[in-house]
């Protein structure tokens, strides 16, 4: 039974279930960013995951960058699966742009997160939901 990870739980806000990640924005209005968390118990590293669901994430990754790409045009997209705090297998699929704060550095750690307003959090969702339904439609 899969259990989502305290932490990605309180850092993150569910977007939605692609076939087979969570899909949730983390709660930094700084960049862009999403977090696939595949719905599998006990995966904490990519290579634990079955070769077809292997397939499956790189096209759920694939999907969330090009998702970032079309919306909000980074100037780089990065993407990691550090899992040094959350040992939870978990994908960050981040925007970053050549003005904000961390560029061209690493994001965790630069500096503090800026949680979404009510407004803010609304006006990114409205933004992702259109593409984000189509993607696995």
């Amino acid at each position: 039974m899969f259990v989502l990870h305290e932490r990605l739980d309180a850092d993150t806000i569910a977007i939605t279930d692609w076939p087979l990640s969570s899909l949730r924005l983390l709660n930094d209005a700084t960049y862009p960013w999403l977090v696939l968390v595949p719905r599998l118990d006990n995966i904490f590293e990519l290579h634990q995951l079955s070769s077809s669901d292997q397939a499956q994430a790189m096209l759920e990754i694939n999907a969330a960058s090009l998702i970032i790409q079309e919306i909000f045009a980074p100037d780089k997209i990065n993407i990691g699966a550090l899992g040094n705090l959350v040992p939870q297998l978990h994908i960050h699929v981040l925007g970053r742009f050549q003005t904000d704060p961390a560029w061209p550095g690493p994001v965790w750690g630069a500096h503090p997160p800026k949680p979404y307003d009510e407004d803010e959090l609304s006006a990114v969702i409205d933004r992702l939901e259109t593409p984000v339904i189509q993607a696995f439609a």
